[in-house]
């Protein structure tokens, strides 16, 4: 039986364009190895038009940041009919507003950390919250953005109201969570493995500690007790589930145990368009509980539809 056609979407014009693209070419390259028949679909403001035109059997979203996995692409899809990978319209919209995700999360009985919203035009001369916090846009990806206040820092970061702002007006302001950084990725109804991230020459996970070769250490399984474990696997398949979402998504967590191995445990976001690039994390977990990258995007392609 002839294997279906994919059109791979990459690129787009968010600030993770660059992302976007390694994404989709390690993808399109593993389609291929597969034997699917493969189109690569650099995005742009006319892609309605191309997928019209090329009408593939399924739409692989390898779209990073605003545009590619806030429901923009995913209503585009439902328009046109054409089956698509991952999250859908609502779901997709949701997991990119960082405190719409919040509130369903906390709601849902998922640990999250104290936050606020504001408009950065009126970010305060003084402290918003007690430092140490965290600024960062509401609806971006990559760590773009995203701004640590120590608790020694006199003021608040210029940066945020500066012209060089080059994001959203929305930010959140964060409570920081000290502490280890953990991941668990969900691939259907199934938790996949805990991972570690130890960032390598870096303060936090941030964009080049994501994608930089050496940038970070991943360890998978997390070296953390059996029930810290088993409970962050638990509440990565529950924000999953409360959000709605489809296929494969990943959920980040801080976790402090600097005083108690029982210590605090916070879920800060779903990622629901995973990185796919040769240091991404869902990759890595797959291939630990048995899935080559190939077996993984193959999965992914065969669970798509409409109407996500």
């Amino acid at each position: 039986m002839a294997k279906k056609h994919v059109a791979v979407l990459m690129g787009g014009f968010s600030s993770e364009r660059p992302v976007s693209l390694s994404s989709g070419k390690a993808c399109a390259d593993a389609l291929e190895a597969e034997g699917f028949n493969v189109t690569r679909v650099d995005v742009d403001r006319n892609v309605a038009g191309a997928l019209a035109e090329l009408r593939p059997d399924v739409a692989f979203n390898a779209l990073h940041g605003p545009f590619g996995e806030d429901g923009t692409i995913q209503g585009i899809l439902e328009f046109l009919e054409i089956p698509y990978t991952h999250s859908g319209v609502l779901a997709s919209a949701l997991a990119m507003d960082k405190q719409k995700a919040k509130l369903i999360a906390k709601a849902s009985g998922i640990p999250v950390a104290e936050s606020k919203v504001m408009d950065r035009h009126d970010f305060p001369t003084k402290h918003p919250m007690k430092p140490p916090y965290v600024v960062k846009p509401v609806a971006e990806g990559s760590s773009f953005g995203v701004v640590i206040v120590k608790e020694d820092q006199a003021h608040p970061p210029q940066i945020v109201t500066s012209p060089e702002w080059r994001y959203s007006d929305r930010i959140m302001v964060e409570r920081f969570i000290h502490g280890r950084e953990l991941t668990c990725g969900v691939m259907g109804d199934v938790a996949l493995g805990v991972i570690e991230i130890i960032p390598q020459g870096h303060a936090f996970y941030d964009y080049d500690s994501k994608y930089v070769a050496g940038g970070s250490k991943h360890e998978c399984p997390a070296r953390i007790s059996p029930n810290i474990y088993q409970k962050i696997q638990t509440l990565a398949l529950k924000a999953h589930q409360a959000i709605g979402c489809r296929g494969v998504t990943r959920s980040d967590f801080r976790y402090d145990d600097r005083f108690s191995e029982n210590g605090e445990l916070v879920w800060l976001e779903i990622n629901t368009q995973p990185g796919m690039t040769p240091t991404s994390l869902l990759p890595e977990m797959a291939q630990v509980a048995g899935h080559s990258f190939g077996e993984l995007l193959s999965w992914i392609v065969e669970d798509a539809s409409c109407l996500r």
